[in-house]
């Protein structure tokens, strides 16, 4: 399916079928392999994983309130880095779920991972790290989770992977 009208279908269900997600909760999409998500070695592209995981974030800010204040306000969210371990294929045709889930935070950085499972199996998974813009640079989580759930809540520690993925990234970078 054409991804324009996937992200509508995203969108549409999450406003009007889908219930609020709270801070804590997953996100899970159900999608199946078209034609046009393959490569040559006909199994789902690795660029495709990384646009439907798009769609999945999409889903998440929506059910979480994060996409609405986010468009009142004129914030943009942007992704800075992300990661994607595959440990199967996907083949034509084959039914999936994209499971999203908001990780953690820091003052500026959110941390999400998103799992795509077939059969209940693990077929990849990624970590993205993202924040919201506005003119002059960034908006600190604490604002932006403030304003979209009327609270701060609580972030538990990020998980030892993601510490070491921004380790990582923080050598490869150059920047920072």
């Amino acid at each position: 399916m054409n991804l324009y009208l996937r992200l509508l279908r995203v969108v549409l269900a999450a406003l009007l079928r889908r219930r609020p997600l709270a801070v804590e909760e997953v996100s899970v999409l159900r999608f199946r392999t078209g034609l046009l998500d393959l490569d040559p070695n006909r199994h789902m592209n690795n660029g495709r994983f990384l646009t439907l995981m798009d769609l999945g974030r999409v889903d998440l800010m929506v059910r979480m309130g994060l996409a609405g204040e986010a468009v009142r306000r004129r914030w943009m969210p942007v992704i800075a880095s992300a990661m994607v371990r595959w440990r199967r294929s996907l083949l034509p045709f084959q039914a999936f779920e994209l499971h999203t889930r908001l990780i953690g935070w820091d003052e500026k950085w959110f941390f999400i991972e998103q799992r795509f499972v077939r059969d209940g199996r693990t077929v990849a998974v990624g970590l993205v790290k993202g924040l919201f813009r506005r003119p002059g640079g960034h908006v600190p989580t604490a604002e932006v989770l403030q304003a979209s759930l009327g609270e701060q809540p609580m972030c538990e520690q990020l998980p030892q992977s993601v510490h070491e993925w921004m380790a990582a990234e923080r050598h490869l970078s150059g920047f920072d």
